[in-house]
């Protein structure tokens, strides 16, 4: 009989490509990791680890066992989801993380919420950028994460997500109170051409976002600063040194001497929170859905401006709906509840 415990770690290691990450990703030290291999390769009888320059390959036998232990594993996380489904009881470990400005916005009501409701429930949060996020879950290291995409760009979801939206955040652009264009109602982005430009670090989806709207509209963007986090770009404005995309989610307070006016593209971006179809059934991430759901509903009452969030309760158009009520996308292999 295979262990199961050993399956998980070779499946970490097929996931991370090396024995230091499979070691991050399970929490556990790398001699570990080596040690229940070990064991593993005795079980089978076959060697599933070889020697790679200063790292380590695995062999055919362990590629084809570790597509079994992927398997093996989601019908165990699945099973494991059932069985919380059936006792109904929102309990144990969930880690969850969110982009900068989601876990500024809205974490701190949502998981206060589920410590509240839920006292047997322990919520681990980290802060990590939407690509990171979904590699997470995808990975194991996270139950549910936070992540957003722009209303040009996508974010690509792999197979084997699920995912719902939270709510549409509408973005203006921030400017010096000193711009000559900061009363008007509205600017287009065009008009932006000879500004320079405070935006997110390279690589990061948000700055790729920035780069291809800017683009497409004739203007080849003159990129001054860089900083990942919302508050540090508005701080940058407020000092004269460029404009920025301005979000709503997370903006207030504004820093003074900044002036935020609407884009005449109404530009928006999309926040939604995805996990593995396989644990679709699990209490927990049920709650910590509707959680979410009830900071977004916080904010409005706040007097926040964060557009409609189709799917407090109504699936979205085209999704199909579950048992957990959640507008869903990107579903392959999660059943509906009983």
């Amino acid at each position: 009989m295979l262990n199961l415990e050993r399956l998980r770690t070779l499946d970490a290691l097929a996931r991370h490509g090396s024995v230091s990450g499979a070691a991050e990703g399970l929490h556990i030290t790398t001699s570990a990791v080596s040690q229940q291999m070990a064991k593993l390769e005795r079980e089978v009888g076959q060697r599933l680890l070889a020697k790679h320059g200063r790292g380590v390959r695995l062999t055919d036998a362990g590629r084809l066992l570790a597509e079994h232990a992927a398997r093996i594993l989601s019908q165990a996380e699945l099973a494991q989801a059932d069985l919380e489904a059936q006792r109904g009881q929102v309990a144990g470990e969930l880690r969850v993380s969110a982009f900068p400005t989601a876990a500024r916005g809205l974490f701190p009501a949502a998981l206060a919420d589920l410590k509240e409701r839920h006292p047997a429930l322990r919520v681990r949060s980290r802060e990590l950028e939407p690509e990171n996020g979904i590699r997470g879950v995808v990975r194991g290291d996270l139950d549910l994460a936070v992540v957003l995409d722009w209303y040009n760009k996508p974010m690509p979801l792999p197979d084997g997500l699920v995912k719902a939206l939270l709510l549409d955040d509408p973005a203006d652009v921030a400017l010096p109170a000193a711009h000559p264009l900061a009363g008007r109602d509205e600017i287009d982005l065009a008009e932006l051409a000879e500004d320079e430009w405070i935006t997110w670090g390279e690589g990061e989806f948000c700055h790729e976002w920035l780069m291809f709207t800017l683009r497409s509209k004739g203007v080849e963007p003159i990129v001054a600063h860089r900083a990942a986090e919302s508050h540090t770009q508005l701080n940058l404005v407020a000092a004269g040194l460029g404009v920025c995309v301005a979000p709503l989610l997370g903006r207030d307070p504004l820093p003074g001497g900044v002036v935020t006016v609407p884009l005449r593209q109404r530009v928006r971006r999309h926040v939604f929170v995805v996990w593995r179809a396989d644990a679709d059934r699990r209490p927990s991430i049920r709650a910590a859905v509707r959680a979410l759901r009830a900071a977004v509903r916080a904010l409005r009452a706040a007097g926040e401006r964060v557009g409609g969030a189709p799917g407090s309760g109504a699936p979205e158009s085209g999704s199909p709906a579950h048992g957990s009520g959640v507008p869903q996308e990107g579903v392959r292999t999660a059943a509906p509840a009983s």
